[in-house]
């Protein structure tokens, strides 16, 4: 019944990520939730099957996407790249440096990057586009450096920050954001997969069928997100930036009830 339940979880979070991110919110949660106490006591192990059972729907969104949508690889390539690279810098710091302290700084941005989009009615290109190749690949790159790190160090967020930027620096459209955005977060899963496959951090019973109904549901997702086009995008984004508000903003008001 529990792996009944997960893969359930691991449909809906595959089909929302698809189209916004933020599957991590569904997912994760759900780990937590209904695997046994004695194998949540390792939260690491909850992490590293959380990422293996995500990367295969993010695998096949970007694989949808890539046929259908105009991804803007001389941009997109480089900055996976860095931001593979600097998902693996985050995670070796995140032991050094409690994560928690950025949870204030990263509700008070996501404000900001909901206020945002919500007053852009428009999901056509919010910028002029002006930037030349080289300087966007150059923007590609440090945008890939940042994202990177927080994604190893942090996380949650990482696809609503992706899709703004993309939207608001480079100019996209919504749905191809969400196209590029897939591209980088396989880059950051696939360096969190690697380092906790090879740490032993990964439960296979629960992450490979949970994979395969995440693969299902992403299928979904961005068969909706392509369907549907950017206002649809832009609305499911609106909702997961505003649920990740409310739930880190929940998770700051009880650690200072418990201190």
């Amino acid at each position: 019944m529990t792996l009944v339940l997960l893969c359930g979880f691991a449909f809906f979070a595959g089909l929302v990520d698809a189209v916004a991110g933020g599957g991590g919110l569904i997912q994760l949660p759900a780990l937590f939730l209904f695997l046994p106490a004695s194998l949540t006591a390792v939260p690491s192990v909850v992490f590293g099957t959380n990422k293996l059972s995500s990367i295969c729907g993010t695998a096949v969104a970007v694989g949808h996407y890539a046929k259908r949508v105009k991804i803007p690889w001389h941009i997109v390539t480089p900055s996976a790249g860095a931001a593979f690279v600097f998902s693996m810098l985050g995670a070796a710091i995140v032991t050094l440096i409690r994560p928690e302290l950025l949870k204030p700084l990263v509700i008070g941005l996501l404000c900001y990057v909901a206020i945002f989009t919500y007053s852009k009615r428009k999901t056509g290109p919010q910028v002029p586009a002006r930037i030349s190749n080289e300087r966007a690949m150059i923007y590609g790159i440090c945008t890939g450096v940042c994202i990177g790190f927080y994604d190893g160090f942090f996380g949650p967020g990482t696809g609503a920050f992706l899709i703004f930027i993309f939207v608001r620096l480079f100019g996209f459209d919504f749905l191809v954001a969400s196209a590029s955005a897939k591209v980088i977060n396989l880059a950051t899963n696939l360096a969190a997969v690697l380092y906790f496959a090879s740490k032993g951090l990964i439960l296979y019973e629960y992450a490979i069928p949970m994979g395969i109904c995440n693969i299902l549901g992403s299928k979904l997702g961005s068969q909706l997100a392509i369907l549907k086009g950017g206002q649809f995008v832009r609305r499911v984004f609106l909702f997961v930036v505003t649920a990740l508000i409310v739930k880190l903003a929940w998770d700051v008001v009880k650690s200072y009830l418990r201190a």
